[in-house]
């Protein structure tokens, strides 16, 4: 309890100090209160004729009035010092009580305080485990371990986070440095096999770099999840997926796709470069895990409060249940480091894109196979949304 300059003013000690405080006054009230009224009921004399006297017991006479006065300060002078020491005891036996029943009454805050003073990396699995009255301690107890449950998943989030990442980074760096072992092994490595090396080093270098960018996007975009962007320029969502469209021209006439695209304009604010990597990466994904001679289809339009992007794509099968963990990083098509092309962050770029311009996203699985990704962002003519809103699933 001793603390800087001395006593501390614990919730505890305040309380007792109000409870105590507030006793005090009104014992005093009531023993002013009866104080008065029995100097005001003592007075029968203020009825009888003046020079009246009276016989007392003792046998002597005294005049009526000076009787009354001595009466009146006898019983005023007992009851002040009588209700004196019964405010005192009272006071006394109230202050210890307050005392004691705002400690019960606080016991939960100190197994809050307990329980975050333990709190660290290797004991977030603790609660508080309230299980008194349903006041508001309990709320508040509820509420701190419902708290824990949300720090605990983002711990757990962000620990697979950096497993994921790390094995993404460390896989072509190991092919690097395999590829320069072996040929620099070989004594008789020739000018074809250093080219086929420098190939394997260039791809697996791209690669690397590929997902340190696309870490770097996905990390802008979340540091702006619900904050003023840092860049605010009309743009048109329209313009965005065309040119998607256009840089995986190559890969969607080799894999023989049929695209089906309906362009209508659709203005936004917001970043430019955040949103055109938004729309690069559904393009991409519909692509990538789409089949031979299968459909793609694209669409973009407005009204005046909203702007959307959707697009569709043939592939393998995914349940509904599914889509919430394809948003989460490092996962693709719903498997988790398949060793597939890409990066794995597709969605989740698209995810923190659409929060970082309070705009949702939502995926539906298509029957037969594929997806179709609706995201909806605020029309360049409707007012600024401050707030991330994002959704997924159906």
């Amino acid at each position: 309890m001793a603390g800087r300059g001395g006593l501390r003013p614990t919730l505890r000690l305040r309380l007792t100090v109000l409870n105590g405080v507030l006793l005090i006054g009104a014992g005093a009230i009531l023993v002013l209160l009866a104080w008065l009224l029995v100097r005001d009921a003592l007075r029968p004399t203020d009825e009888l004729l003046p020079g009246t006297t009276v016989v007392l017991s003792d046998g002597r006479v005294l005049d009526a009035a000076r009787w009354q006065r001595q009466l009146v300060d006898a019983a005023s002078g007992e009851l002040l010092a009588k209700g004196l020491v019964a405010l005192l005891a009272i006071s006394v036996v109230g202050v210890a009580g307050a005392y004691a029943v705002a400690g019960r009454a606080l016991r939960p805050l100190h197994q809050v305080t307990a329980t975050a003073q333990r709190l660290g990396e290797a004991t977030l699995d603790q609660r508080i485990g309230y299980s008194g009255a349903d006041d508001e301690v309990a709320e508040l107890a509820k509420t701190f371990d419902a708290m824990l449950d949300r720090i605990a998943s983002a711990f757990e989030a962000q620990k697979r986070f950096v497993a994921n990442a790390s094995h993404e980074l460390r896989t072509p760096l190991a092919v690097m440095r395999t590829e320069i072992d072996v040929t620099l092994s070989d004594e008789d490595a020739d000018t074809a096999e250093y080219r086929r090396m420098a190939t394997v080093v260039r791809d697996a270098s791209e690669r690397a770099n590929s997902l340190v960018d696309a870490l770097l996007v996905l990390a802008r975009s979340e540091a702006q999840a619900g904050r003023r962007l840092g860049r605010r320029t009309e743009c048109d969502l329209a313009t965005g997926t065309a040119n998607a469209l256009s840089a995986m021209r190559r890969e969607v006439e080799r894999i023989g796709l049929r695209v089906q695209t309906s362009l209508e304009s659709a203005p936004v604010v917001g970043d430019p470069g955040l949103l055109d990597r938004l729309a690069g990466n559904l393009i991409e994904n519909a692509v990538r895990y789409n089949h031979l001679h299968g459909r793609l289809w694209v669409r973009t339009g407005t009204d005046r409060e909203r702007s959307w992007l959707v697009v569709g794509n043939t592939g393998f099968e995914v349940d509904q249940a599914d889509v919430p963990g394809l948003f989460e990083p490092f996962r693709r098509g719903g498997r988790e480091r398949t060793g597939a092309r890409g990066s794995g962050l597709g969605l989740s770029i698209v995810r923190a894109v659409c929060d970082a311009h309070g705009g949702t996203v939502r995926v539906i699985a298509q029957p037969g196979g594929g997806l179709e990704v609706t995201v909806t962002l605020p029309s360049a003519d409707a007012p600024a949304v401050t707030g991330p809103v994002s959704a997924v699933g159906g």
